[in-house]
Parts: structure tokens; sequence; C-alpha cells
């Protein structure tokens, strides 16, 4: 096959000592199996995206400052008609995290979240109450790597009200309790490949933090998936993934319930490393799909 793979112009930010380059494990690895790898930066108007047998959504990982240049993209590679994996309904579909909402309404059991909207005026020490915690976390709901993520205590209410405000202009944010969970198990992630389980690992933060990202210290370590996670994950992945060549379904093990955090299909950090044989089921799930 004739692969694009979708990168952004830098990936440095990300890079730490604990992982390797996932994006260069992939393209050795696929061009050992014969098939061509050419990575390719999404913001590069030259680009000839309709020459590709298949354009492989890796790593845009700045398509969260861009978001609506990457919305432009999405439309474009739809008109050309060029064959994308993950399709371009999924990734569009996927780059608000309010697609959380719908996956809650339709029975997913999802950590609790309140919705900020845009230009909103809105009372921090009201969203304790809301939420039933004495500590939350507030994300904005495009984003990626942490970007504008943040805890919040009652002690810190009136503090951050102003920084809550500023943010609020420019964009929409969600508000969801603290789950203690993280810092005393981990965050799970579940990792599919053409819509099969592939493999797990159990992500921590590094003391004194909540963010499990490799890239700010955070711990990898592969893991049997629980069977109730799996079974999940599993069900999460048939109904909002199986059209996806990758998917990763992040959570935290409530009380013995999966409480999904997100469902990544996009650009998710697949540890393919961490998994002996991930590879080869990547390019079998690459196959399946084409």
């Amino acid at each position: 096959m004739n692969i694009a793979l979708v990168t952004c112009e830098s990936l440095a930010q990300y890079a730490a000592p604990n992982v390797e380059d996932e994006d260069s494990l992939l393209t050795r690895y696929l061009r050992e199996q014969g098939h061509t790898v050419e990575p390719r930066v999404w913001t590069n108007p030259s680009v000839e995206w309709q020459r590709y047998d298949v354009v492989v959504v890796k790593s845009p990982w700045d398509y969260f400052d861009r978001v609506e240049e990457f919305y432009q993209w999405l439309d474009r590679m739809e008109a050309l008609g060029v064959r994308m994996l993950n399709p371009v309904a999924t990734v569009r579909w996927n780059a608000n995290k309010k697609y959380l909402l719908e996956m809650q309404q339709a029975g997913v059991s999802i950590v609790p979240t309140h919705w900020l909207n845009r230009g909103s005026e809105v009372n921090i020490d009201e969203l304790f109450d809301i939420l039933g915690s004495d500590e939350l976390v507030v994300k904005p709901a495009v984003s990626g790597g942490a970007k504008n993520t943040f805890t919040l205590t009652k002690q810190e209410s009136a503090i951050r009200q102003p920084q809550l405000a500023s943010l609020l202009q420019h964009e929409d944010f969600l508000v969801q309790p603290f789950q203690p969970e993280i810092q005393q198990e981990g965050e799970w992630s579940l990792i599919y490949l053409g819509r099969e389980y592939s493999h797990c690992v159990l992500k921590t933060p590094k003391s004194g933090d909540f963010r499990v990202q490799h890239y700010l210290g955070g711990g990898i370590e592969p893991r049997e998936a629980p069977a109730h996670l799996r079974r999940a994950a599993d069900a999460i992945v048939a109904r909002y993934a199986a059209d996806c060549l990758y998917a990763r379904v992040d959570g935290v093990d409530s009380n013995g319930e999966l409480l999904l955090m997100e469902l990544e299909l996009i650009e998710p950090f697949l540890y393919l490393a961490s998994a002996e044989g991930s590879l080869a089921r990547y390019e079998a799930g690459l196959a399946v799909k084409l």
C-alpha cells in the first residue's frame, strides 16, 4: 500500500525517555512489510493527498490549537474523496468532547460532566455543588496533551474565577469531579486495532500530579485488561468505532465499573511498543479496512 501517515510540524514537546517514537516505530515496521509510508504534515497545502491508497491519521498533535483549520482540512479530504482512517466523519465527531454527552445519553457510563459554553458566566462555587465534589477537573472541550487542564479546590475558587472566566471567552470547557482512582490506581487505556482488542496499559501520574501523559512524567505499565473493563470497552468500540482502524478507550475503574473519560479516535498514542504483536495487528487492521 501507498500510505500517507498524517502528523504535525513538530512532535518534540511530546517526547519522553520512557517511550519510543511511535511514528518512527510504525513507519519502519510497515516499510519492512513492503508498504510505502510517507509522513505528511496535515497543514502542508502542497501535499497531494489523493495520490495515496490511504491517509492514516497518526499524530496531528496540534489540531486542537487550530481546530477550525483542522475542520477545513477534513472538509477538503472529504471533497477530494480521500480514503482516510480513521474516517473523516468519525474524526470530526470525536474532535469535540461533547461527544461524551451523546454517549452518556445513549447509556454509556462516563465521568460526571458539566458543560460550560463559550462566553457564559460561571460561578465556581456553584460547580462544586452541581457535581457533588470538593475537587474538580477543568478541561477544554477541544483539547489534547492536557492543554489548559487543571484542578480546582474550594479554597482556590476566588483565585481561579478570573482565570476560568478569561478562558471561557475563547472556547467551551467541561468540568468533572476529580477521580481519586487516578492517583490510587491509575487510568486504564484499552487499545483496539481493526475493531479487535489488542492490548492494555495502566497509566499513572507522577507524585503530586493528576495528569498521566508520559511526556508529563506519567508512568506506563502494560497490563491485562480486567474482564469487566474489557466488556465495557468492547461494547463502546463496537458501537462507536466499528469503522475505525484504531481506538483507545480511556477510563477509571470505579467500584467495578468503567467510567469513560475519553474515547480516542483521532490521534491517540497507542503504546505499540508495549505489546508483542501490536504492529502486526495494526497492519492486519489496515488491510481489513481497505
